[in-house]
C-alpha cells in the first residue's frame, strides 16, 4: 500500500514538472510570436513555433483531446466520470458511442485512481457474469482469474439470482448488482487520442 502511494506521488512529480516545463515553452513561444511575425529572417523559426503552439501546446493542456475536457488523463489513458445515472447496458452503450468502453480494473494503482474520484457515489465498472454465471469477465476480455479484484467482503453472491453487472461502492469496494438498477454513475475508458 504504502509503495503504491510512493509511486503515484513521484509520477505526479514528474508529471507535474514535465507539464510545468513545457507549459513554460509554450507560453514563450507565445510571448514572441509578434516579433516572430514581422521579421522575414525568421521564417523557418516561425513555422517550427508555429506547430509547437497551435499544435503540441493543446495537447499538454488537454492530453485526452482539445475536445474531450470533461474527460480525465491517468497512466495512459482517460477516463470520463459520468453526472447521470442509468443502467449498466446504457452506460456501455453509451461509452461504446464515445469509442471507449466501461472501465477495466486491472491493478491497485487504477483502484486507488478511480475510487479517487468516485467517493460518496456508486459508478458502474466493466465487469459482468450476464453470459454465463459465476464466470466473471471484464468487457475487454482482460482475464478476470488472474487479475486484480477489490470485492465487499461477501460479495460478489448474486442475490436473488439477479446480480450479473458491478458496481463500485463509495467506499471503492466492489459489489454485484442487477444490471437494470438506475442508480449509478458510470466510468468510460480509452486511449490518448493519436
Amino acid at each position: 500500500e504504502a509503495s503504491i502511494h510512493t509511486i503515484h506521488i513521484k509520477n505526479f512529480i514528474y508529471s507535474f514538472s514535465c507539464i510545468y516545463n513545457l507549459l513554460g515553452y509554450c507560453l514563450t513561444y507565445i510571448k514572441f510570436l509578434p516579433l516572430l511575425l514581422v521579421s522575414k529572417a525568421t521564417v523557418k523559426p516561425f513555422m517550427l513555433s508555429f506547430f509547437f503552439i497551435f499544435f503540441f501546446c493543446p495537447l499538454l493542456v488537454f492530453p485526452c483531446g482539445s475536445r474531450s475536457r470533461e474527460w480525465e488523463y491517468f497512466d495512459g489513458r482517460c477516463y470520463f466520470f459520468s453526472i447521470q445515472r442509468t443502467n449498466w447496458l446504457k452506460a456501455k452503450a453509451k461509452c461504446q458511442s464515445w469509442n471507449s468502453q466501461l472501465v477495466v480494473i486491472q491493478d491497485a494503482a487504477k483502484q486507488n485512481f478511480i475510487q479517487s474520484r468516485t467517493r460518496n457515489e456508486h459508478y458502474w465498472i466493466g465487469l459482468t457474469d450476464m453470459d454465463n454465471e459465476g464466470e466473471w469477465r471484464w468487457i475487454d476480455g482482460t482475464n478476470y482469474l488472474n487479475g486484480f479484484t477489490n470485492w465487499h467482503k461477501g460479495e460478489p453472491n448474486d442475490s436473488e439470482g439477479k446480480e450479473d453487472c458491478v458496481q463500485m461502492h463509495n467506499d471503492g469496494e466492489w459489489n454485484d448488482l442487477p444490471c437494470n438498477n438506475e442508480n449509478n454513475f458510470y466510468i468510460c475508458e480509452k486511449p490518448l487520442p493519436s
